[in-house]
């Protein structure tokens, strides 16, 4: 493995996954023919999710004919975990024109050394409450109740079976998609006739 604080070493797209708290970096070299570094600034802006006040952003400095990008440990402690849009935009220095010319997503998953950090995605952390709520459901027998005109109506196996398998399918993805990109056999086939 590279050494990933030395610019020379750093990816050459943008993470997918990224460690609140972690120094990340990674460089373009694909903009510099068409969008050369000293005639225009790179900038990736970046939002969470569901909206929020937090936007992230990040301008490239000049490497070479590359541009380089890198958020500080410090920096990034304050991402807030979850799923996060971006767009990198290209602005002409000469008159502040801009063009958004890439878009995509990342995932900012918390950082196990801080306190209380639950490093389960959200379709685990799903599966665990409803397994548990059909687990304490097999000895309480009431579906719904009503006291004093207030009244109570409880999801019936039958839902609850139907979202445990949806987020057992999701979270099943998620382990196949985190074992590809270590290189490792998914579980997954794909059979064959002739």
């Amino acid at each position: 493995m590279a050494n990933l604080f030395d610019a020379a070493n750093s990816p050459t797209q943008e993470p997918i996954e990224i460690v609140v708290g972690d120094f990340i970096q990674w460089r373009r070299t694909d903009l510099g023919a068409d969008y050369p570094n000293n005639l225009y600034t790179a900038t990736y802006v970046a939002r969470i999710t569901g909206g929020g006040s937090n936007e992230i952003t990040l301008a490239g400095t000049a490497y070479g004919t590359d541009y380089l990008f890198a958020v500080s440990s410090a920096v990034s402690a304050e991402f807030v975990p979850g799923f996060y849009h971006w767009q990198l935009e290209m602005v002409r220095n000469s008159d502040s024109e801009r063009v958004v010319v890439d878009r995509g997503t990342f995932t900012a998953i918390p950082d196990l050394d801080v306190n209380q950090s639950d490093p389960r995605t959200h379709a685990e952390v799903m599966l665990d409450k409803i397994e548990a709520r059909l687990e304490s459901r097999a000895d309480v027998d009431v579906s719904n109740y009503s006291i004093n005109g207030r009244s109570l109506v409880k999801m019936s196996i039958e839902e609850l079976l139907r979202w445990r398998d949806y987020y057992r399918a999701e979270f099943t993805m998620e382990k196949r998609k985190q074992r590809a990109r270590r290189g490792q056999p998914t579980g997954a086939s794909v059979k064959v006739r002739f």
